[in-house]
Parts: structure tokens; C-alpha cells; sequence
């Protein structure tokens, strides 16, 4: 397939452009660019350098990827976003490269950036993830594989949410959010385990219900979360999946969403 680059758009000769890419009129890419075979990126997109672009993805209009951090500590190093293959960025996206402190911001594939979203500095974000329209990731924070994100959620800087966790549209994320859990309400909380998810993508009944269990001791029994964890380990089989869940809490460094409060 042949690379076609409308004569209307500024392509640096020092770019590396892949083979059947497609530029549309009046995008820019820049000198230390990098994009991979396939690609389709649209009208008036921006590509800064600094930017490695995977194979298939689509970048729609008024898109800008790896502009610089939003850091004012940021002095012009020089550093990266990486972004995988088959990953999908809708209008008006702002995808920002790292500060020196990690050097990369790391996006990974077969993901949906929908439009006006924001990926900050030095985020790490898995594969399959959604982000709908206007969420916004501070710097640093981590995103697992297949976590979606309602419309106009913000996510502070530093908070890291799980593998298949969904947190609904328009609430605020300060704190962790732990795998296989759908997060609602404000201030954000625990509300029941994305069992409409889990199933989607083939976990077992069997899975399902261990890992209820294991919600059902961090979120709906009087215990600590160290108290939950030891019965965790004492009483529930320990499935890969619930110690993903146990390693992920202890890993918390801002600590895990609550549950509804007892009464």
C-alpha cells in the first residue's frame, strides 16, 4: 500500500514515516518523529517531536500529540510518547510527552482516545483502554489494561486504577481504583465488581465469584483493608485474579477508593 502524504501538509525529511501511511492537508509532523506502517492521521493533526506513533492508528483532526509536559519544572529535555499500534485518537486529544523523570509517556494499544481527552506526562497507560470525551489524566498516573473512563472524569496526578476497572462518567479520581471494579458517585467510590465487563471478555462464573468474595471482604464486611487482605489470604482461593487484587492494594502508595459507608 503505498504512503500517501497530501501535498498541503508539512512532513520534516528527518520524520520516519512507515510505509501506506496517510497524511491528510495541513497536518505537521515534525523532525524526531516516528510513525508506523498504516497509520492514517488526518487534517490539521500535529505531531511533535518526540512522538513514536504505532502501526494502523488513527489521529483525527485538530489532534496534538507529545507536546511538551504541562510541567513548569520542564526545561526542554528531550523525551518521548510512545503510543502502540491500532490505537484510535478522536478530535482535539492532547497526548504530552515525559518530563526527564521517567523520560517516556507509554500509551499502549487497540485504545479509544475520544475527543478533547488529555493524557498527561509521564502517564502509563495498558492496552484496550477507553477514555470517552474530555477525561483528563494528570501526569503520572497509570491506567491497566481495559480500563474505560465515563466522559469528564479527571484523574489526579500519581493515582494508579486497575486492570477492567470502569469508573463512570463526571466523577473525580484521587485516590486508587483496584482491578475488575466498577467506581462511581462522588467522592469516588467502590460500587459493585464490572461483572458486565469481566463477562465481555470471557472470565469464568468461577472467577467471577471469587473475586466477589474477595470485594465482598475489602468493601462490605466492618474489617480494615489489612484485616480484609489477611482473611483474603486465609479464606479465598487465590486465583491469579485475586492476587492481582492483593498485590495492587499493596502497591497503593495513595490508597484505594472506599466502600459505602456503614451503618
Amino acid at each position: 500500500m503505498a504512503t500517501n502524504i497530501d501535498s498541503r501538509a508539512l512532513v520534516s525529511p528527518k520524520a520516519v514515516i512507515g510505509e501506506g501511511v496517510h497524511v491528510g492537508p495541513f497536518s505537521v509532523i515534525e523532525d524526531d518523529v516516528t510513525i508506523g506502517d498504516g497509520t492514517w492521521i488526518g487534517t490539521h493533526a500535529v505531531i511533535h517531536s518526540g512522538s513514536r506513533v504505532g502501526r494502523e492508528c488513527k489521529i483525527h483532526a485538530m489532534a496534538a500529540i507529545g507536546g511538551p509536559p504541562q510541567d513548569l519544572k520542564y526545561r526542554g529535555e528531550p523525551t518521548t510518547v510512545e503510543i502502540g499500534d491500532k490505537t484510535v485518537v478522536r478530535e482535539f486529544v492532547t497526548l504530552n510527552r515525559a518530563t526527564i523523570e521517567t523520560g517516556k509517556t507509554v500509551i499502549g494499544s487497540n485504545c479509544m482516545f475520544m475527543a478533547y481527552s488529555h493524557v498527561g506526562h509521564d502517564c502509563v497507560v495498558g492496552d484496550n483502554v477507553i477514555l470517552a470525551n474530555c477525561c483528563a489524566l494528570g501526569g503520572h498516573v497509570h491506567l491497566g489494561h481495559w480500563v474505560i473512563l465515563g466522559g469528564l472524569t479527571p484523574v489526579h496526578q500519581f493515582c494508579t486504577i486497575g486492570d477492567h476497572a470502569m469508573v463512570g462518567g463526571g466523577f473525580r479520581v484521587v485516590k486508587d481504583v483496584p482491578p475488575y471494579v466498577l467506581a462511581g458517585s462522588e467522592p469516588l467510590i467502590f460500587e459493585r465488581l464490572n461483572i458486565v465487563g469481566l463477562r465481555r471478555r470471557g472470565f469464568s462464573d468461577t472467577s467471577i465469584e471469587v473475586l466477589d468474595k474477595t470485594y465482598r471482604l475489602i468493601y462490605r464486611s466492618s474489617l480494615n483493608v489489612s484485616q480484609a487482605v489477611a482473611r483474603i489470604k486465609e479464606e479465598v482461593e487465590q486465583t491469579p485474579e485475586v492476587q492481582a487484587v492483593l498485590s495492587f492494594i499493596a502497591m497503593s502508595k495513595r490508597g484505594i477508593i472506599s466502600g459505602y459507608a456503614h451503618h
